[in-house]
């Protein structure tokens, strides 16, 4: 069966997060995300999202998130699969994996 094609959305910055110095910036992970979740789950559809925090699109829930991770100070990049915090920072691969798997993707 198909499995139905989740959303992961990275909010970000150009600028690093203060409190990440030496991290990747936000646009690095998102690129680096999408190459690995390609990579650990091939020919299983997602889609990659970025919203700039500092500028976002004119979408409400966007919007809305973009100003609480400014507001709430949240590490970013913050990554959200299907509105679900999966990272912080610095994300990590495990993490976002296995929210995947819970979506019903499959390791290769």
């Amino acid at each position: 069966m198909p499995v139905k094609p989740v959303t992961v959305t990275v909010y970000g910055a150009e600028t690093t997060c203060p409190s990440c110095v030496g991290a990747p910036s936000s646009m690095e992970t998102y690129e680096w995300l999408e190459a690995a979740i390609s990579r650990k789950f091939p020919k299983q559809p997602f889609k990659m999202d970025y919203v700039d925090i500092f500028n976002p699109p004119a979408n409400e829930k966007k919007t809305a998130f973009a100003n609480k991770v400014v507001e709430d100070d949240l590490f970013y990049p913050v990554v959200l699969i299907e509105e679900e915090i999966v990272g912080e920072g610095n994300p990590r691969l495990k993490t976002v994996f296995a929210e995947l798997e819970r979506h019903g993707y499959k390791k290769a």
